[in-house]
């Protein structure tokens, strides 16, 4: 069983058919008072540990979200029920609601984002089950993805760790002590450099703290690493390696937001197989491709003969699930 924490939301997103900067006085930067007539607006699933809960289901393997929702989660829990995660250990508040974000885009896809954190402010208060195989420690609320990661050390839990847009807010001891103990880290190429002047090391230290390091870098794909530790749960020890994993070919981009969620998922259910990494990168780029083929990060479908024969046509492999 994987377990998945991390941020459950609702994301409201909105298209502005201008330009903020034709909006912006300059010399009235001090004292902003303006309102954006957008032309659509659409509600929704979203959230780090949905997202890669949901993926991580539609490859059929056991997950379970640990997350504070509010009164207002019946529908979207409902719909990771129906793919397949266990939603057990989500602790629902009756008098908060969901957390939101509220994402408006212009022309030139510059954005303004209002989040609102509701109830994922008691995520710090929850606990994680002893019997969890890994655990993902996604961008959360700072306190929350400390505790995890100290429960997953008490425990003896290996564990996915992937700071995102909550590197800025984690202070850089925090960060040590979360890296120290973490399986996998995982970043895009400026996260990863955001990690590495924080804490002040190389980035052949960095790499050197973690069995795993992966590197996204979108439409280039992602590059993973590894300092010579083990390669997968079923082999005792691998020699210090690098692999330039090609992205795979989506059949069109229509929105990418949720493409890094999707990957880490399709990673993992090859990690948890055993799998050579490689392998488990080239499926991560297969699942990143369902994700931007549709507006929404939660919005694809896949059944897993349609994941092997779309990795056979991307990797010309036979892949096994």
């Amino acid at each position: 069983m994987i377990t998945v924490t991390g941020s459950l939301a609702f994301d409201h997103i909105m298209d502005f058919p201008g330009i903020f900067a034709e909006h912006i006085m300059p010399d009235k930067i001090h004292q902003i008072n303006l309102s954006f007539l957008v032309n659509t607006l659409k509600k929704q699933k979203g959230g780090t540990a949905g997202n890669i809960a949901y993926n991580l289901a539609l490859l059929t393997v056991p997950v379970s979200i640990v997350g504070a929702v509010g009164a207002d989660f019946s529908s979207y829990e409902e719909f990771l029920k129906q793919a397949g995660v266990d939603t057990s250990h989500i602790m629902v508040l009756e008098d908060e609601s969901t957390s939101s974000a509220y994402i408006m885009t212009d022309k030139s896809d510059n954005q303004i984002t209002a989040f609102y954190p509701g109830a994922m402010t008691e995520n710090p208060s929850l606990s994680l089950e002893a019997n969890s195989d890994l655990v993902v420690i996604s961008p959360n609320d700072p306190k929350a993805m400390v505790n995890f990661a100290n429960q997953c050390q008490t425990l003896n839990i290996p564990y996915m760790l992937d700071p995102g847009m909550q590197l800025p807010t984690l202070d850089a001891e925090d960060l040590k002590n979360m890296l120290n103990g973490a399986t996998i880290l995982v970043g895009n190429d400026y996260e990863i450099s955001l990690l590495s002047d924080k804490l002040q090391v190389t980035s052949d230290k960095l790499l050197k703290k973690v069995k795993v390091l992966i590197t996204t870098l979108g439409e280039k794909g992602s590059i993973i690493q590894t300092a010579g530790f083990p390669d997968s749960p079923s082999r005792s020890q691998s020699p210090p390696g690098r692999w330039s994993i090609k992205a795979g070919k989506p059949s069109e981009v229509v929105d990418p937001t949720g493409a890094g969620d999707a990957y880490r998922a399709g990673f993992l259910a090859g990690y948890t197989k055993g799998f050579d990494l490689k392998t488990c990168g080239q499926m991560g780029s297969v699942a990143s491709c369902y994700a931007v083929e549709k507006y929404g990060t939660t919005s694809h479908k896949f059944t897993v003969q349609e994941f092997c024969e779309r990795y056979r046509q991307n990797f010309g492999a036979e892949l096994k699930l």
